[in-house]
């Protein structure tokens, strides 16, 4: 965690003046800087700060400074994430949100804070599918597309496979939940058949029995749609430790740039699906490098969060809170000039004349009516101990 809040710190000394004077304009990145996320939030807080950077380096936002106060959500624990919210919005004067990262908390978050007091929250890792329902008031947004849709990719991708035969555990959370229902009832519906499909709790000291009563249905295949800091790893680690399982199938929880799961060896022929691949991908894998980023999964739907909540003030020319809501839908669709990552300083300038854009950014941005992305998937394979991506599903 340390490292996520020194950066910002550094961030405002670098300008070599007070935060307290610099502070124009502050949006918020709420994000599980701790937690069973965490291997994942140092490339999604650097996608979130690079938007803000790069809006900064350029001059040309019309509030003055961004600054970025943090909060951490701790990503599952819903009380600590409710007060970092309102935190953020009272004490810090925050004019929108970036995050929460994991769907429950992001659910509390806008129950209990964000819809009732009318502040912009877009999560850009957030994907239960319930979360395209929620009552939000029109105030929630995310850039990640939701699990019911990556549920049907992994389900397609593991028939064509020729795996007909899996075992399923799931983080028990709406998370993991509403993925793993998304996943069985695709997956049945292609003709395949789910042995077993229980959840797992969180920060368990042994998952022994957990990996004996899902092997015991016979599928040599394990589905694991958990945390790559918490729960899934530990039932990964303890399947390798006995054997329990020839290969396993993961969606994004689990799935970082570099190595997979830490180091684990013994997962050759595993594989898993993380968003990503859209014809925007190279332009920010561009952009990302230049910064000294790393583009892994949803550092592209950070930035692109930041960068419409700046652009969206912008073409308001407005900090109000209700203004903003109202130009993310404007600023983040067709019709209009398209802004790719690395093009928000020119975009900002484009708007500043009278412009009407439309924000493509990192991940190919386009909403639909309840303000989420439809997006598209990577297909990761695991070589050696890395994750090395092998197809975009659309």
């Amino acid at each position: 965690m340390n490292k996520y809040f020194k950066s910002t710190a550094g961030i405002v000394l670098s300008m070599g003046v007070a935060a307290s004077s610099i502070a124009d304009v502050n949006i918020g990145s709420l994000q599980g800087y701790t937690g069973p996320l965490e291997s994942l939030i140092g490339d999604i807080h650097d996608g979130t700060v690079l938007a803000s950077d790069e809006a900064n380096a350029s001059g040309n936002y019309a509030f003055g400074t961004i600054n970025v106060p943090q909060g951490d959500s701790k990503c599952v624990d819903a009380d600590a994430a409710i007060s970092e919210a309102e935190r953020l919005i009272n004490d810090e004067n925050v004019i929108a949100i970036v995050g929460p990262n994991c769907s429950g908390v992001t659910t509390a978050v806008i129950n209990n804070v964000t819809a009732p007091q009318g502040v912009v929250n877009i999560s850009p890792s957030a994907t239960s599918p319930a979360l395209s329902t929620i009552e939000d008031n029109g105030f929630f947004f995310r850039t990640a597309p939701s699990d019911a849709r990556q549920g049907e990719v992994i389900a397609s991708i593991a028939m064509g496979k020729g795996i007909t035969d899996v075992a399923v555990t799931y983080t028990n959370n709406d998370y993991g939940k509403g993925l793993a229902d998304a996943f069985v009832s695709a997956y049945e519906a292609l003709g395949g058949s789910v042995s077993v499909n229980s959840g797992h709790e969180e920060s368990k000291a042994d998952y022994g029995a957990d990996v004996a009563s899902l092997s015991a249905g016979g599928s040599s295949v394990l589905a694991v749609f958990g945390y790559a800091s918490g729960g899934g790893l530990s039932i990964v680690t303890a399947g390798l430790d006995t054997g329990a399982f020839d290969s396993y199938i993961f969606a994004d929880g689990m799935i970082g740039a570099g190595e997979v799961l830490g180091g684990l060896e013994g997962l050759e022929g595993s594989w898993g699906t993380a968003p990503g691949g859209s014809d925007a991908a190279e332009k920010w894998a561009e952009v990302a490098a230049a910064a000294g980023n790393t583009p892994g999964p949803y550092a592209g739907e950070a930035y692109d969060a930041m960068a419409l909540i700046i652009l969206a003030s912008q073409s308001a020319n407005s900090t109000d809170r209700a203004d903003i809501q109202a130009a993310i839908m404007d600023v983040g669709n067709a019709p209009g000039m398209p802004v790719y990552a690395g093009q928000l300083g020119e975009a900002l300038d484009w708007v500043r004349g009278g412009a009407q854009i439309n924000y493509v950014g990192a991940t190919g941005v386009e909403f639909n009516a309840v303000g989420e992305v439809k997006g598209s998937y990577l297909e990761y394979d695991v070589v050696g101990t890395t994750w090395t991506p092998v197809k975009t599903h659309q």
